[in-house]
């Protein structure tokens, strides 16, 4: 490896225009490496260097990491991973899930952590133990991640203010890391190891199969003639999504499922049959068959939990679930009708 930059004229490039101040001109400000320049990690990388640390270097394989650290980390050299490792007090782990554990031993084999060295990923699957390899050279280990979707672009340092951080740490490291957390603008909650993978199950359950809905809704709506669709869901589902996350945090009752509303909470099943009527007619003629089968299968989750909260009743919840019950498969025995 080569010996980190020391910063003399005849040893470093020129530097930028009013470049960041070092991390030793403010107590507790680090060098902070970022290992992975995607939408995260640029992204995180920036609001670490307005928060008054200091990015000493950057590494990316696309082109499109090159324009992120570019754009977001202005002056700060593009660099391989082992030299980004080399020059940091903090090491910023912004890769794919897959690919983490590699380039964790991977480092470890090549004897590139260091002692004191911090280490922290952003992976929401993960906690620390995939950092093992780097503890056993002496190196902190912290996970950190942030409950957002992330552009890679200056947009989402705003949505950074108040998000949610999911913090797994040893006990003693938990406060470096929601400091961390802190200077950025989130709001760090601590996730225990064992509970990360249900804690990103439930991220990945309500964001993606979010989207997922508004694709099969706006289908169905442009199939029904709305030219605009989008324009028609949003005030809708934001209305909708606002009800339900600001229940969802009301301990003293049944949660996001005060705020349902439609054919289920009033246990009306004949809009609830004309509803798989006409979704039925759409898979037919356009092969969108995933969206009668998610309305089928989320009413049925609708119907438990409306019954369980005691919105409808026992003989609205049977009656609702008949209705939602598969069609009887044909057989190919069966007898057919005559013409």
């Amino acid at each position: 490896m080569s010996a980190p930059d020391d910063g003399r004229p005849d040893s470093a490039p020129p530097s930028p225009p009013s470049p960041p101040s070092p991390p030793s001109a403010r107590p507790g400000r680090l060098g902070v490496g970022v290992v992975g320049a995607g939408r995260v990690g640029a992204v995180l990388g920036s609001a670490l260097r307005a928060a008054g640390h200091t990015v000493v270097g950057a590494s990316g394989v696309s082109e499109e990491s090159r324009e992120r650290i570019a754009t977001l980390l202005p002056g700060v050299p593009h660099l391989e991973v082992t030299d980004v490792v080399e020059r940091a007090e903090m090491v910023l782990l912004a890769v794919p899930d897959d690919a983490l554990a590699e380039v964790v031993s991977g480092l470890a084999a090549l004897g590139a952590w260091q002692p004191g060295q911090l280490v922290v990923h952003t992976s929401g699957r993960y906690g620390v133990a995939v950092l093992d390899p780097a503890r056993k050279a002496g190196a902190i280990p912290v996970a950190l991640h942030p409950a957002m979707t992330f552009t890679g672009t200056s947009l989402d340092l705003h949505r950074l203010e108040g998000c949610t951080f999911a913090v797994t740490a040893p006990a003693a490291v938990q406060p470096i890391g929601q400091a961390l957390v802190v200077e950025v603008g989130g709001e760090p909650v601590i996730v225990a190891e064992e509970a990360r993978g249900l804690y990103h199950a439930a991220l990945a359950h309500g964001a993606n199969h979010l989207v997922v809905l508004v694709a099969q809704a706006a289908q169905a709506l442009a199939a029904a003639g709305v030219e605009q669709p989008g324009r028609a869901l949003a005030p809708l589902l934001s209305a909708a999504l606002d009800g339900a996350t600001r229940a969802a945090d009301v301990s003293d009752g049944p949660g996001a499922i005060t705020a349902l509303t439609g054919p289920v909470s009033r246990g009306d099943v004949g809009t609830v049959r004309t509803h798989l009527d006409a979704l039925r007619a759409l898979a037919a003629g356009t092969g969108a068959t995933d969206v009668p089968a998610s309305y089928t299968e989320l009413s049925r989750g609708a119907t438990s939990r409306a019954l369980a909260a005691h919105r409808i009743d026992d003989r609205a919840a049977r009656e609702l679930l008949d209705a939602l019950a598969p069609p009887p498969a044909s057989h190919p025995d069966d007898p057919q009708e005559p013409r």
